[in-house]
């Protein structure tokens, strides 16, 4: 797909995206104050936005005359399909909660503005919080050096098996918040969950 640079003028929201993301324009406009314009907005043959209609209302925000375009020539039926995934895939990823830690206190550390990763001061010092915890009851596996890894390895008697480690700390999460934070609690509860 070819990239131009076209006329905001030339664009055509579609009528009927099924996205509501009007208050999405001001982040995304400061994002692209921040970065740039980083991803284009995909248009179909006709000039009708595809993907991109929240960048193209930050652009209007902005002032911009001119933003980048890919056009895809494909017929209406794939046009409408792409826009619904687009927005429904990213709705299924999940964020590995002790890596966006380590990314977002390695910003700190540098003295870059956190909140312009698109999450607020509330939600970074909720996932500060979360991890600490997490670390002060030895969950998160770091004495035995698999910081890094994606996944949990989880034992009950003689049975090994992996779990995926955002799934892990959502369970957990979900633990401490029905029982708190006290590990004989949590302790009790797994014990409960699996009937022994």
């Amino acid at each position: 797909m070819k990239v131009e640079s076209v006329s905001i003028e030339k664009l055509i929201p579609y009528a009927r995206n099924p996205r509501i993301n009007a208050h999405l324009v001001d982040e995304v406009a400061a994002s692209i104050k921040e970065f740039g314009f980083q991803q284009n907005i995909v248009v179909d043959s006709e000039m009708v936005i595809v993907v991109g209609h929240v960048r193209y209302m930050a652009a209007q925000k902005l002032g911009m005359k001119e933003v980048p375009v890919s056009i895809m020539k494909v017929s209406k039926a794939k046009a409408r399909a792409y826009r619904i995934a687009d927005n429904k895939l990213g709705e299924k990823s999940q964020w590995d909660n002790q890596l966006l830690h380590l990314e977002i206190g390695e910003l700190e550390e540098e003295g870059y503005d956190k909140t312009k990763t698109g999450f607020n001061e509330e939600e970074i010092n909720n996932l500060h919080a979360t991890m600490a915890r997490l670390q002060e009851d030895g969950i998160d596996g770091e004495e035995q050096g698999d910081v890094e890894e994606a996944d949990t390895n989880a034992t009950i008697g003689p049975y090994r098996f992996v779990i995926e480690r955002g799934e892990f700390l959502e369970w957990i999460e979900e633990i401490k918040q029905r029982v708190g934070f006290d590990k004989e609690a949590i302790v009790a509860e797994l014990r409960k969950r699996l009937g022994v």
